[in-house]
């Protein structure tokens, strides 16, 4: 062996744990830092007069369903969303002022959001409604077929663009649609509009609110707010 080299032992193979100094596995509470990243539940459990340790078992058992309920109370109404989209077919959607005309922009990010509504809510349906020439059309009725809605789109809305649009007319056959909803969803209004104007039968403020009544949120986009 050479002077110099030391010969290793078989000590040499272990760390002692003393080497790492007392200090560093000692936690906040003066125990083992590990010790705390686990919940010794074993420790909150005690017996009561009897010796028992079944009352102790039925209140945890009870705080457990109370924080179940908790949790879910957020999310048990609206589950389920049911939603009405009105596009305005009136002629100022043939205005060029969005490339290339203010119909194929809207069509184009009305196919956009029908596919990231059904991505997101897939149990939901949806209806279409075009509004030109002072009335309203129902193109789809409530479905939950994105296909459906997406021809209909593409066969209907882009053609004959004429007139004002009637908002209360396409909100009133919006409302008639919702209310064979299920009352354990939700009912939404999306409005598209591109007309600065509209042509009513009656007040609008009324059907505003038989929609508030009816518990029915309205959405507006405007394509020419001012």
């Amino acid at each position: 062996m050479a002077k110099g080299i030391k010969e290793p032992t078989d000590d040499d193979d272990y760390i002692d744990i003393d080497d790492t100094g007392p200090g560093d596995l000692k936690g906040a509470d003066g125990g083992y830092a590990w010790e705390e990243e686990y919940k010794r539940s074993w420790d909150v459990i005690q017996e009561d007069a009897s010796g028992s340790i079944q009352s102790i078992v039925l209140g945890i058992n009870d705080q457990q369903r109370r924080r179940r309920v908790r949790d879910t109370e957020a999310i048990q109404r609206g589950i389920i969303r049911h939603v009405v989209l009105i596009i305005d077919q009136s002629e100022n959607m043939n205005l060029r002022d969005l490339m290339p005309t203010r119909i194929q922009c809207a069509l184009s990010t009305v196919g956009m959001f029908i596919g990231e509504y059904f991505d997101q809510n897939p149990i939901s349906q949806l209806s279409v409604i075009a509004t030109k020439d002072g009335l309203a059309e129902k193109l789809t009725d409530l479905s939950g077929n994105p296909m459906d809605h997406l021809n209909a789109l593409k066969d209907k809305a882009n053609k004959d663009l004429a007139g004002e649009p009637s908002l209360q007319n396409a909100l009133e056959l919006a409302m008639h649609t919702l209310k064979r909803a299920p009352s354990h969803g939700s009912r939404e209004i999306v409005c598209v509009m591109g007309s600065l104007t509209t042509c009513d039968p009656g007040d609008i403020a009324q059907t505003l609110e038989a929609l508030k009544h009816a518990q029915v949120r309205v959405s507006m986009v405007h394509l020419a707010a001012e």
